[in-house]
């Protein structure tokens, strides 16, 4: 079935040391403060970093050597020109369209004129905090769980299984900060409860991520929807159970009519051929096999 083939143990052995080597580097300071002191940030931007420039080696190493023969290792990381600016835009406008109750509701907060104010974003570029959250984590994050590790999965599984593996170690790594909010003083099973919960929806969304970047074969596709989800956050959902009526049930529809609108819209939206698409993995089947498996 495959053309270029690696073993279980290289697919997952490699894709479990990234893994740990992304967490392990979070940690490696002896620091005293928590995760959003100015000097904590600055010394995980710095571990990050520096991951970074070690994954590539892993899909060196572990990869199929026909497959480095065929391709660059940055083409099968999806760092490419062709389709570029498809996976910038498209990708972002189907994000949004799942976003469609939440942003409604900014709309009529008029957040929405927040952002249309220069100083919000010359202000916001200068802290630590937004930074980590809409820029190096969504980067080092991506391109640890997404343009190394599926890479490695996809020479030994098929697409769609790739796609629902890789969450698991993108979930699990987060599991980490339950150690800081234990830290912090949290009791130990509210710390439980909430970091379970990040777990899930850290999988669900590393699901859509994978989807993106084995549809679009570009990182920049499953980067530039991580940030923005990371702005958007997750749907305040007790804020929408306090809006008056009939405003509550219009929104409440609108968060409907955006979920819908999402998942009408995935398959069509991530099109490979949108996209240039001609990675390795989807030459490995034809068209028909390749959307029917995924």
């Amino acid at each position: 079935m495959d053309l270029f083939q690696i073993s279980i143990y290289a697919s997952l052995g490699s894709c479990f040391s990234l893994s740990c080597l992304y967490v392990a580097s979070l940690y490696v300071w002896n620091v005293e403060e928590n995760r959003d002191h100015p000097s904590t940030i600055k010394k995980r931007f710095f571990s990050v970093f520096i991951v970074m420039l070690i994954s590539p080696l892993f899909i060196y190493l572990f990869s199929s050597s026909d497959l480095l023969k065929t391709y660059t290792i940055w083409y099968v990381m999806g760092l490419r020109i062709e389709g570029f600016f498809s996976a910038l835009i498209y990708p972002l406008l189907l994000t949004i369209v799942l976003f469609l109750g939440p942003l409604s509701v900014q709309l009529t907060n008029s957040i929405w004129k927040v952002y249309s104010e220069p100083m919000f974003w010359f202000i916001n570029c200068q802290n630590l905090l937004w930074i980590r959250n809409h820029i190096v984590a969504p980067l080092s994050e991506e391109f640890t769980f997404r343009a190394c590790m599926l890479p490695l999965l996809l020479q030994c599984f098929t697409p769609m299984t790739s796609i629902f593996i890789t969450p698991m170690f993108f979930g699990v790594a987060h599991l980490h900060h339950m150690i800081e909010r234990l830290r912090s003083g949290m009791d130990k099973r509210t710390a439980i409860i909430i970091s379970f919960f990040q777990f899930f929806y850290t999988s669900v969304f590393g699901i859509y991520s994978a989807y993106l970047f084995v549809r679009t074969g570009h990182f920049v596709a499953p980067f530039i929807a991580h940030a923005f989800c990371n702005h958007m956050g997750f749907p305040d959902i007790p804020d929408l159970i306090a809006q008056p009526e009939p405003k509550r049930f219009v929104f409440l529809i609108l968060y409907v009519l955006g979920l819908v609108g999402f998942i009408l819209l995935l398959p069509t939206m991530t099109e490979p051929t949108w996209y240039q698409n001609n990675q390795f993995w989807y030459n490995n089947y034809t068209k028909s096999a390749f959307n029917s498996s995924i």
